[in-house]
């Protein structure tokens, strides 16, 4: 049995499943603490001056909760650090400790080298239009309305 033609979205999805799935095991390879993807999103879509939770699951797409579940894992392996934040009395900050900015460098190090990987296998050429592809602005989603049953069923026969 074939498999049907995976879209763009699926394609997309594994591209990043990809990176994250070498990033999480070359930072264990090189001796650090395993985290979860979710644990390293954090680390991706936080600001340098800190970020409070609610920003950090907007940028995510997740919920507050398993944000908040996310960096108080980083908390507590010692990665994050939670501060009041200077604008807002009631507000907290995330951001990173010295040991989270180390090991956030050396991430940063390991995805320099599987886009060189990348670059090699796709080649040259291809990694980078696949990167201005990707940088440039897709302007909102359409909105595709489905039409009505019995037209829909005209379109597939």
């Amino acid at each position: 049995m074939t498999q049907p033609a995976r879209n763009l979205p699926q394609r997309l999805a594994e591209a990043r499943r990809w990176f994250d799935e070498g990033l999480l095991a070359s930072m264990e390879a090189a001796g650090e603490r395993p985290l979860t993807i979710a644990q390293a999103w954090v680390f991706a879509t936080l600001d340098n001056a800190g970020t409070t939770v609610s920003e950090l699951a907007r940028r995510m797409g997740v919920t507050r909760q398993s944000a908040h579940q996310a960096v108080h894992g980083l908390i507590d392996a010692g990665l994050m650090e939670q501060v009041p934040d200077p604008s807002s009395a009631r507000a907290r900050l995330i951001r990173t400790t010295a040991e989270g900015q180390r090991a956030h460098e050396l991430a940063q190090r390991c995805i320099a080298v599987m886009e060189d990987v990348l670059a090699r296998r796709l080649g040259e050429q291809g990694a980078a239009a696949l990167r201005v592809a990707l940088e440039t602005p897709w302007g909102d989603p359409p909105i595709v309305a489905a039409p009505p049953e019995k037209e829909w069923a005209e379109t597939i026969n």
